[in-house]
């Protein structure tokens, strides 16, 4: 595949190099948005010897984070091969990275080196704790980070302990979405000053700015400590999960008084609505009231009954339900590509949309059109994979 084959969206013609490394989830992730959007996003990858299991499990037939992206392998413990990564670098528009702080200096392809050579370069840096701050050199996992930023202690019910939301708040929202947002902002103020510059995500800054709502509820003492006791984490009655008769749930989100209105309405509970909706000493009873109710019918049965209105009733769907409910098959929000389930792209751009090109790529499989794109011929190729410094996948 070379670089422009197929791809489309509003990035066309951007390169942008990843590094696989320690955040490959993050960076990975990252990256495929960039690829989503049209960029070019060639992964220079360990050899496959030296691959990590998380690395090779992304390099395998359903490693959707891999995808649109290309491969070169090289051992950047060789000398040419760090020379062919400058090559490269000095040839793109962007290179995002997942090493902790300082890896990349000792590499010798850090932020001066790099906009040395390039000075449009925009350098992209992901972290969990970021390129400063007294943990900037610790070990940690999405966990720690949303841990540390908050976010984990808001997380679960009342009197319960924080509950573990995937990897999503940390690696992916904080870490992945952050770090392409930052990169496309750096891509434009490049576009206009000729400057490069150093994006620096880190997770746990990721999680705690997704947490800027609340912090307005905090500040102006509408949020408490206390988990399951507020307005948005299942504290109030009116926005929460709930029991069906046949042990499938139904997730309530009628916040506003009219939506509220047509929830009592259909669980026929109208003399609730007597009562004031955010008077916190009344959510209990209340609570306790639309749980035994909800628990009387099963969730189709309820669907039913709240399809059409404002009650904000929706079904908790697994995700192979979530593949097949109409609304997500209408907006293409999960498609099959090769066969593997997978996120669509978005966001969804009216001129210049976005496309999954490809799937994840071999390691080192796109190696030798990526070297003969920034001119080395077929010889150099030759004697660079003869001495190693470049790994060449098999057919």
């Amino acid at each position: 595949m070379t670089s422009g084959a197929h791809r489309q969206g509003p990035l066309c013609g951007i390169r942008v190099i990843e590094m696989a490394g320690t955040q490959h989830g993050p960076v990975t992730f990252g990256g495929m948005i960039l690829a989503d959007m049209g960029a070019d996003v060639i992964r220079i990858d360990r050899p496959r010897v030296e691959a990590s299991a998380a690395h090779m499990a992304e390099d395998g037939p359903a490693g959707i984070l891999g995808r649109g992206h290309r491969s070169i392998a090289l051992d950047l413990k060789s000398p040419d091969a760090v020379d062919l990564a400058r090559r490269l670098i000095e040839r793109s528009d962007v290179l995002i990275e997942g090493f902790r702080p300082g890896v990349m200096e000792r590499i010798g392809l850090g932020p001066e080196d790099c906009l040395g050579r390039n000075a449009a370069l925009v350098y992209g840096r992901i972290t969990g704790w970021g390129q400063t701050g007294p943990l900037a050199h610790t070990v940690g996992h999405d966990i720690n980070y949303i841990a540390l930023s908050g976010a984990l202690h808001t997380i679960g019910e009342k009197g319960g302990k924080p509950v573990v939301p995937a990897n999503l708040v940390g690696d992916m929202g904080g870490g992945g979405i952050v770090l392409a947002l930052g990169v496309v902002a750096a891509l434009l103020q490049a576009r206009i000053s000729g400057k490069g510059q150093v994006v620096d995500a880190a997770m746990v800054d990721g999680a705690i700015l997704q947490m800027s709502a609340i912090f307005t509820m905090l500040e102006t003492g509408t949020w408490q400590f206390e988990r399951g006791s507020n307005l948005l984490d299942g504290g109030a009655p009116f926005y929460d999960t709930y029991e069906c008769s046949d042990g499938r749930h139904v997730a309530v989100g009628a916040i506003e008084p009219p939506f509220y209105a047509a929830l009592c309405r259909g669980l026929e509970i109208e003399h609730v609505l007597a009562h004031d909706q955010m008077d916190r000493a009344l959510w209990p009873d209340t609570k306790a009231l639309i749980a035994e109710r909800i628990r009387t019918k099963s969730m189709a049965e309820w669907l039913t009954i709240f399809e059409g209105t404002n009650a904000c009733v929706s079904p908790v769907l697994t995700l192979a339900e979530a593949a097949e409910h109409p609304h997500n098959r209408a907006r293409g929000n999960i498609v099959r590509r090769g066969g593997i389930r997978q996120p669509g792209v978005t966001p969804v751009f009216s001129a210049t949309p976005g496309a999954i090109v490809s799937g994840p790529p071999r390691i080192g499989r796109d190696g030798p059109a990526i070297l003969a794109e920034v001119g080395f011929t077929e010889s150099d190729i030759a004697a660079l994979v003869a001495t190693g410094a470049v790994h060449v996948s098999p057919a």
